[in-house]
């Protein structure tokens, strides 16, 4: 009788922590799978996006600053004629692209955000983009009073907000494979 309450509670016991462990196993690659998602439909492209933006903003910030260095919308004397149409120029054909394609990585990607909540960065560059993109309609009809969003591009904040984000999920990612980190003993 007790070899049987033995087998039994043995039996019980093992299939129990099987249980668990198979349970704890399928978790974690639902959650790898999640992050994997997350690194490879939204903060993977944004923060390339965003990389690539900030440096051919940069490169049209050198090319075409005044003689200062200053680019010619921050400083005390207006844009030329011939230095706004190179603006509209750059707008239309990289800029308003690629910020487009940040808003709609962020609109059709949602589900793969991180937080519980919109981040209000984000609904800021969305609204950017709209605000750009009214000005480029404005331009298509040959209307050239305004050569800026209504809305304030919040370049240094997507690009920390991006860089973090991607960051984090590659670490989680390297966690939840088991990678161990160089030069940290774990």
């Amino acid at each position: 009788m007790i070899t049987w309450v033995v087998t039994i509670v043995l039996a019980f016991v093992g299939y129990t922590v099987t249980y668990f462990n198979g349970l704890r196993l399928a978790q974690r690659q639902e959650r790898l799978s999640r992050v994997n998602r997350q690194l490879s439909e939204l903060y993977g492209p944004l923060f390339a996006l965003t990389e690539a933006n900030s440096r051919i903003f940069g490169a049209f910030v050198e090319r075409h600053a005044r003689s200062d260095g200053r680019s010619p919308f921050v400083h005390e004397v207006p844009p030329t004629e011939e230095e706004l149409a190179e603006w509209r120029l750059w707008v239309k054909t990289v800029f308003l692209p690629n910020i487009q394609r940040m808003r709609d990585l962020v609109v059709k990607h949602a589900d793969l955000l991180g937080e519980a909540e919109m981040p209000p960065i984000l609904l800021q560059l969305c609204a950017h983009v709209s605000g750009y993109e009214i000005t480029a309609a404005r331009w298509e009809q040959g209307s050239y009073g305004e050569h800026q969003s209504v809305v304030p591009f919040p370049s240094e904040e997507i690009a920390a907000y991006a860089r973090r984000g991607f960051a984090g999920l590659k670490r989680e990612q390297g966690r939840l494979l088991g990678r161990r980190r160089h030069g940290d003993g774990s």
